[in-house]
């Protein structure tokens, strides 16, 4: 640790106002905004950027990076700050432009959108489940592929959480497994300023929150002044050195710091200071610089000191790469595939191949099947479930469990913490050279769902394995038979969801989802179902094809359209009428989003416009099937709760038989003869 002088005190004490001060100013010149926590962290953000934090700002994205987490991301331009005073590409033009139309600085940091962001962070608690999740990466990786004299993954995990992160379930579901395994790299600093948007936190929130990270296991501190950099630093430089247990420090602050009428009240957190108090702020804090979003030169050159130090450790650490490479070159190309995100030849090959004439399977064991075949040729993929493995049929046979005593394990036991499994799985996606995926019933997707929201507006490659996926389950009731999930999945954009008909189907989803860049989800039934002709389940990847149609040269006087264990139904309900000399055409739709990405001609050819009588069967609300059945059309679906009863029972109470398919069908091919008549 550098030796301070009056000098050096007096640079680090400017340094720390200009990230007040640019935070302040581009909250006023937006008139909106979160001043006050950039100002009251601002300290500690100093401390952890300037003595601690090893990045490259030339480099973001390099891969022995540590990462930082801003989970509160309200503050955002505290990060904003930072990274355009340490030398990433963020000009100042684009912090005067903060939360504007096309601004590379929007309101909650965006992954993706901003050099240096690691994550999207605003729904507080969010992003401390990501930081375990990276945490958890990091120490997988690191568990494979460092041995004695080379490390080549080796970092550490920080956040900047507030009073709202810590009181939301997510951070509480993540924060106690991350004490259950031990991650020793992760770091969260917690911003302890008891004061939230309706007043001083104690109206809600009392709780002794080192008393609760003891009681999950991690190592705990306080730093009673948040103004106190040398108390900070030391904190985190135990955190360091501690190595078993994830460190909290609890970091006294004042919200608004340096303002001198709206400090330390509710006022400062979101909203602008006001013209008047910005002047009267820069006039306490000693700034004299007046031109707005002037930063002292003395200042910058501080702060972009972290260029040649980033490149510096980058270099070193490309040193040591290379010298892994030399003494382990199969070891060390794996490790640059992995973080590469690139697939390996035959990576689909030996995929298990089901026959029609083999016994009824439920798609959740063929997608047990098809993930360990999968696994043992990626050894990339990482996951588990919330606490369903069996029924999830999520566990990679022969790998030991993701543990504080084996890293290296693939098989992560989440627990009953749907919600964390969905933020952590979004924080393996996001450190990179994994790839993870998670199970539950499809009912409970509702219990992780702001997560999946988040990886759909990430872009993650996350996959998530819901089974159950209907009434179909049986006697559990309506309490775990989904309904509107089905409708609820395809309302978010950027999420691909995949509901297979039979084993085949499976094996096709699990390839795409595989191949995707986003997130998928794999909509899988309990009971069992017929095994369908594998040359026709290869067209899944286009989301609906025409799986059954005795004469192909005519069209159809009638379309049945089916998902999942539907598509069953609709097979047999076809043969019927067929019989009585009714042409009709069998379309497996187990994705609209990758039917919809389809040329116009291909879904044409599928669902020409020519045929009106088509009918939808779906175990699940009928919301949405008017956009292919027309309105014309009819639809077999559910429209209530459902009903605790075999299975079976439920499937003929709710009218999903193939008789009631023949009925509706009839009805529907009567109606359009009326109607032309």
């Amino acid at each position: 640790m550098a030796i301070l002088t009056s000098t050096t005190t007096d640079l680090r004490t400017l340094a720390i106002n200009t990230l007040r001060i640019l935070a302040a100013e581009a909250v006023q010149v937006a008139n909106s905004g979160h001043p006050g926590l950039p100002m009251g962290a601002a300290p500690m953000a100093y401390t952890l950027w300037t003595r601690h934090l090893r990045f490259n700002p030339r480099d973001p994205a390099w891969p022995n990076r540590d990462r930082f987490v801003l989970s509160a991301g309200h503050g955002s331009m505290l990060l904003y700050a930072l990274l355009h005073l340490c030398g990433f590409d963020l000009p100042m033009q684009q912090i005067k432009r903060f939360r504007q139309w096309g601004s590379a600085t929007p309101g909650h940091p965006e992954f993706g959108q901003t050099p240096g962001v690691e994550t999207t962070t605003g729904p507080l608690g969010q992003g401390l489940g990501n930081a375990v999740g990276m945490a958890l990466a990091e120490a997988h990786l690191g568990a494979e592929f460092n041995v004695e004299g080379h490390a080549p993954v080796d970092h550490f995990t920080y956040v900047i959480a507030s009073d709202g992160d810590l009181m939301e379930g997510v951070q509480s579901e993540a924060s106690s497994i991350a004490g259950h395994l031990g991650l020793g790299k992760l770091i969260v600093l917690y911003d302890d300023n008891k004061i939230t948007i309706d007043g001083p936190s104690e109206l809600a929130f009392s709780e002794n929150v080192p008393a609760r990270f003891d009681a999950y296991g991690w190592h705990t501190q306080v730093v009673a002044d948040g103004t106190d950099v040398e108390a900070i630093d030391a904190a985190i430089a135990s955190a360091k050195a501690e190595g078993l247990r994830p460190s909290l420090i609890a970091v006294r602050t004042r919200i608004g710091e340096g303002s001198p009428n709206k400090a330390n009240t509710s006022s400062a957190h979101g909203e602008p200071l006001g013209g008047e108090e910005l002047e009267l702020t820069k006039q306490n804090l000693g700034w004299t610089t007046q031109e707005p979003f002037k930063v002292p030169e003395e200042v910058l050159a501080h702060y972009r000191q972290a260029v040649p130090r980033g490149e510096a450790a980058q270099r070193a650490w490309q040193q040591g790469m290379r010298a892994y490479e030399s003494a382990r070159p199969e070891s060390a190309a794996e490790l640059q595939r992995r973080l590469e995100a690139k697939l390996p030849p035959d990576w689909d090959a030996n995929l298990p191949r089901f026959q029609p004439e083999d016994a009824p399977l439920a798609t959740r064991a063929a997608s047990g099947k098809v993930l360990n075949a999968l696994a043992r040729r990626l050894p990339e993929l990482i996951g588990g479930s919330a606490d369903l493995s069996p029924s999830n049929k999520t566990l990679i046979d022969g790998s030991p469990d993701f543990s504080r005593h084996a890293y290296a394990g693939r098989n992560i036991r989440f627990g009953v913490r749907e919600h964390a499994m969905g933020a952590i799985l979004n924080g393996l996606a996001l450190h990179g050279g994994v790839r993870p995926y998670g199970g539950t019933f499809l009912i409970f997707n509702d219990y992780m769902r702001p997560a999946v929201r988040l990886a759909a507006l990430m872009k993650l490659p996350t996959i998530y394995v819901y089974t159950h996926d209907s009434i179909g389950l049986g006697e559990d009731g309506p309490t775990h038979q989904p309904i509107e999930q089905l409708a609820s999945l395809r309302a978010m954009p950027g999420l691909v969801l995949i509901r297979p008909a039979d084993a085949n189907e499976t094996r096709e989803a699990w390839k795409v989802a595989i191949q995707e860049s986003g997130p998928v989800a794999l909509a899988l039934t309990r009971q069992k179902v017929p095994v369908l002709d594998a040359e026709h389940t290869r067209s899944l990847c286009r989301g609906g094809y025409v799986l059954v149609q005795a004469d192909q040269d005519q069209d159809p006087d009638i379309i049945l359209l089916a998902t999942g264990s539907e598509v069953q139904l609709a097979v047999g309900a076809a043969e019927l009428l067929a019989a009585s000399d009714v042409r009709t055409r069998v379309v497996s739709l187990p994705s609209w989003e990758l039917f919809d990405r389809q040329s116009q001609e291909y879904r044409d050819s599928v669902l020409p416009s020519s045929v009106r009588c088509r009918l939808a069967i779906e175990a699940g609300v009928t919301l949405g099937w008017r956009r292919y059945v027309g309105d014309d059309g009819d639809v077999i679906g559910i429209d209530r709760f459902g009903s605790s009863a075999p299975g079976s029972v439920n499937m003929e109470k709710f009218g999903f038989t193939i008789e009631n398919v023949v009925a509706r069908a009839r009805a529907l091919l009567q109606q359009a003869t009326a109607t032309d008549q």
